[in-house]
């Protein structure tokens, strides 16, 4: 019995589904980690890495999770071989989904909002999957059960089981990769690592993960406007519900997420919409490609941890995560008309993100 409804489980086919997407991880390589191009005139000994999430499959960080969320559900007996698939999700999560699901041939159903970007629903729908449409993005919760309940499929559900369906201890999660990763480097054990949070799984499993192997790191989350995790993390109130939603895509969530988890954040940071995408585009011009605006969101933060650090006289390394590629957002957020139309105006921003890569300092 699954959280959705009753399945029909054959144990060779699901012993077929989990060796194909074992397979499928045996076939990747680990996604790289890159040293970002801090100005050599500083004095101060200050690194920054991106952990580049683009060059899985997918071309997301949510990858990741898409695949741990089916393994998941295969091995708690939710997902048959003629199951429907649901998600509630803004597009990268359920464009590594719909890759999986296809991958089982079972057909795939996303649950979003009307304002996700084309390119995203044009890249769910390549992969197979059909999307499915709701006003506000508080009602995609309740929709993908009432289709779970409607087609006897099996809603996913990111935002609950994130932090339950990986391997927090290992198991070659993004932590331990982060860290076998930067076994070489000049500081190879980060003052911070800086994440946004989605559905909370990435900050969860990273600050068990450094509490379990016993770093000194710390983890910083980032939160776009109008997300509820920041003023509930600083509040101590579970249940704060915010009015309006996150205008980053893929981070913030109108309400604290259940796979969010405050104790293991060590550190939380509000940033301006103006700034995340400010972020994205001077990011975008350093590395000569473009990334997606939850990747300038942790950009801001980390800059911000390297001038606290240059100031205080501290040497070490801050790791970030480039989540997805900016391609995905070309008639969003790298265009001036849709920008102004909904009231981002990155200019200001953008000459904190110039004075800091000149001087080191931050406002």
């Amino acid at each position: 019995m699954s959280p959705s409804g009753p399945c029909r489980q054959s144990r060779a086919w699901v012993d077929n589904a989990v060796r194909l997407i074992e397979a499928d991880a045996h076939r990747s390589a680990d996604t790289h980690l890159l040293r970002y191009p801090l100005p050599a005139s500083w004095s101060a000994d200050v690194a920054l890495y991106l952990k580049d999430e683009t060059t899985h499959i997918t071309g997301s960080l949510k990858h990741r999770l898409a695949r741990s969320l089916f393994l998941y559900a295969l091995c708690n007996g939710w997902i048959g071989e003629d199951t429907t698939v649901i998600e509630a999700s803004s597009g990268s999560t359920a464009v590594s989904e719909a890759y999986f699901a296809a991958m089982l041939g079972l057909p795939f159903i996303a649950v979003m909002p009307a304002s996700t970007s084309s390119s995203k629903v044009a890249l769910i729908e390549s992969q197979g999957g059909r999307c499915h449409f709701v006003d506000e993005s508080a009602q995609v919760y309740d929709e993908a059960q009432r289709l779970a309940e409607e087609t006897g499929g099996h809603y996913l559900d990111q935002f609950t089981n994130a932090e339950r369906a990986t391997d927090w201890r290992g198991n070659n999660n993004i932590a331990e990769s982060i860290f076998q990763q930067m076994g070489q480097e000049t500081h190879p054990v980060p003052e911070w690592i800086v994440v946004g949070a989605g559905t909370g799984g990435t900050s969860a499993t990273i600050g068990r993960y450094l509490r379990y192997r016993r770093h000194p790191t710390r983890l910083c989350v980032v939160d776009p406007e109008n997300s509820a995790f920041y003023p509930s993390y600083q509040s101590g109130d579970p249940d704060v519900v915010t009015a309006a939603s996150s205008r980053i895509e893929g981070i913030g969530r109108p309400r604290v997420e259940p796979s969010f988890i405050p104790g293991v954040v060590d550190r939380m940071i509000s940033v301006p919409d103006s700034g995340s995408v400010a972020a994205a585009h001077h990011v975008s011009r350093v590395l000569g490609r473009r990334v997606g605006p939850s990747t300038g969101t942790n950009i801001w933060g980390a800059f911000g941890l390297l001038a606290e650090m240059a100031a205080q006289g501290c040497s070490g390394s801050v790791v970030t995560l480039l989540a997805d590629s900016g391609d995905r957002y070309a008639d969003t957020y790298f265009c001036d008309e849709w920008l102004t139309s909904h009231g981002i105006e990155p200019a200001e921003s953008a000459d904190v993100l110039s004075e800091f890569e000149r001087s080191g300092r931050w406002p």
